[in-house]
């Protein structure tokens, strides 16, 4: 027989093959081996310091500890806030993070530009409003309609996926976001549908039935109070998803994702399936979905098209952003940050909290606890006083309005930064369009040009912030978040706790 075709021809090593693999040192590469995944880890970009260590510990904690002492913490909220509006508060925050984990799906994982998204949170709110209400005259037990309506999630993704097919990027947003506009203007008409009133047009469906099973309803408030049970209820709703779709980013369909997010033709050479990758991952991101929206309607007893506005879902995004896509925990953070920014900024005196602690915080995370630092906090206060007094001088109702936040902080402010009894009508556009381009000067110049420029600028900031965005909260909200998802993303790149990864350019 040939010496090639002996039992151990295969197992023993190739002449000359461990004198190449030494004759570098111990940095030449091992011959039949794939060093550049072999030494990963050494590319992956780690803090240093005290810091890099509490954070390699902290990673090391399992992700089911985790998960255990998150649910705990919330758990706990009730029982140390009798507020009605705070357990009210931390549900919508739980749903916001079911919403996040849902889109993570098809925006982390799949890599799915997905601008459709809200549309199928709807599917699911009008999906348990028609099976648990009286527009229909049906009533069936939330056990019954619930899984029914993430089973209609489930196809309304795979329908809205099929396009993904043959698209990618731009054209498959432009797709998504032609669904998301159809469901709208659907629902807003829907009390005219061939003579028949589907889901009460603009004035929506306001007979839902709450979360019930045999028999018994669980009521939506007690003694006047929100019925605590729901935020139970959601929670562990949050923690089956949670653990269901962890399973699933741990098992082959999760790597595969992930393989056709970075490169699906790569991933197709590989013999994967990319086109039921992608309708997979519309399908499990619409069921999450359309299983919050469920648990939406039958906490408020009734939906209305308003609800699902594009306001929405750049929220949602946002909380994936920031937090970090493709992360489940990351996302979650986002969900919790964004969720308690957007009722705190709710309030002026709470908001002007927020606004000035961000400055600050900002301040000293650019700017270190050096002299520079020192430098600019004295020159704003200096400038913004001198200010002051020159506008009291020339006309005093420049500076006897008082701020909208009012406490103590309003107080002293009221007497540092120029708060005019009647603004005139151009100063708004004026200061909010001229300190636009002056935080636009800033990334123009450097070094000490831009230590000088920054003490206007934050003054300035000051009064658009008193005089212009204060006054008005509703948009002040969603200008902050977008100041301060900016602001992660020169920081963090990658997300709250999304992952460094180290590129081949």
């Amino acid at each position: 027989m040939d010496d090639r075709l002996e039992s151990d021809a295969l197992t023993r090593p190739v002449e000359g093959a461990a004198e190449a693999t030494a004759s570098e040192g111990a940095t030449s590469p091992a011959v039949g081996r794939d060093e550049w995944v072999a030494r990963h880890g050494e590319r992956v970009v780690r803090r240093s310091g005290r810091i890099g260590a509490a954070e390699q510990r902290l990673r090391a904690v399992p992700w089911w500890a985790w998960l255990v002492l998150f649910t705990a913490l919330v758990s706990l909220l009730p029982v140390v806030f009798e507020s009605g509006y705070v357990r009210r508060v931390s549900f919508d925050i739980v749903l916001y993070m079911l919403l996040a984990l849902g889109l993570n799906v098809v925006v982390g994982w799949g890599g799915l530009l997905d601008l459709g998204y809200v549309a199928f949170y709807g599917v699911g709110a009008y999906g348990y409003a028609a099976l648990a209400s009286d527009q229909f005259d049906v009533h069936l037990p939330s056990y019954l309609a619930i899984p029914i309506v993430v089973v209609i999630g489930a196809i309304a993704g795979l329908l809205v996926g099929l396009p993904s097919w043959r698209l990618v990027g731009d054209y498959l947003a432009i797709v998504t976001l032609f669904f998301f506009q159809a469901f709208i203007v659907f629902v807003s008409n829907s009390d005219d549908v061939s003579g028949h009133d589907l889901f009460g047009g603009a004035s929506g469906i306001s007979t839902v039935d709450p979360l019930n099973a045999f028999g018994r309803e669980l009521p939506v408030a007690h003694l006047g109070i929100f019925s605590v049970a729901y935020l139970y209820v959601a929670l562990a709703v949050f923690v089956v998803v949670y653990v269901a779709l962890h399973l699933v980013n741990d098992s082959r369909t999760g790597r595969a994702w992930r393989s056709s997010r970075e490169d699906p033709l790569a991933a197709n050479l590989m013999g994967m399936p990319v086109n039921w990758l992608k309708l997979m991952a519309f399908m499990f991101g619409a069921a999450t979905a359309a299983l919050t929206g469920s648990l939406f309607a039958s906490l408020n007893g009734g939906v209305y098209p308003t609800t699902f506005a594009f306001p929405l879902l750049i929220t949602i995004y946002t909380m994936v952003i920031l937090g970090g896509a493709g992360r489940q925990a990351g996302v979650v953070l986002g969900a919790i940050v964004v969720g308690v920014l957007l009722e705190t900024l709710r309030d002026a005196n709470d908001a002007q909290y927020v606004f000035y602690a961000l400055v600050l915080l900002g301040l000293v995370g650019t700017l270190r606890l050096s002299r520079r630092l020192a430098a600019v906090l004295v020159g704003v206060a200096v400038l913004g006083y001198a200010i002051h007094l020159v506008a009291g001088a020339i006309d005093s109702a420049w500076v006897d309005g008082t701020s909208p936040g009012g406490g103590w902080l309003g107080d002293a402010l009221t007497h540092w930064t120029v708060v005019p009894t009647e603004p005139a009508g151009w100063i708004k556009p004026v200061s909010y369009v001229g300190l636009v381009a002056s935080v636009l000067l800033l990334t123009l110049v450097r070094d000490r040009l831009r230590i000088v420029l920054l003490v206007p600028v934050l003054v300035l900031a000051s009064f658009v912030w008193e005089n212009v965005m204060l006054p008005d909260p509703s948009s002040t909200r969603y200008v902050v978040l977008g100041a301060i998802l900016i602001a992660t993303m020169i920081a963090r790149p990658a997300g709250l706790l999304g992952e460094r990864r180290v590129e081949i350019v």
